[in-house]
């Protein structure tokens, strides 16, 4: 089951240590503010284009940001 609270504490720690705004996260996915907002603070989940477009901004898997595993594993 998608555990919302994984996804949204795993954005924000990736957002952080890109020292990334919402705003500029927001730009490179083509979304609102508040957008990522919501699916930082756990109100809201994603798209697969969007969770595809996540993953390749911060060079992580999937499973890492649906909390399915704890190794982020870079793409290759």
């Amino acid at each position: 089951m998608f555990e919302r609270a994984i996804f949204s504490a795993r954005l924000k720690e990736l957002i952080q240590r890109r020292n990334m705004t919402y705003a500029e996260l927001a730009r490179a996915l083509g979304v609102s503010t508040a957008q990522i907002s919501d699916m930082a603070n756990g109100k809201a989940g994603t798209s697969m284009d969007r969770l595809y477009k996540l993953c390749k901004t911060f060079e992580v898997s999937a499973d890492y940001l649906l909390g399915l595993t704890d190794e982020p594993r870079p793409l290759a």
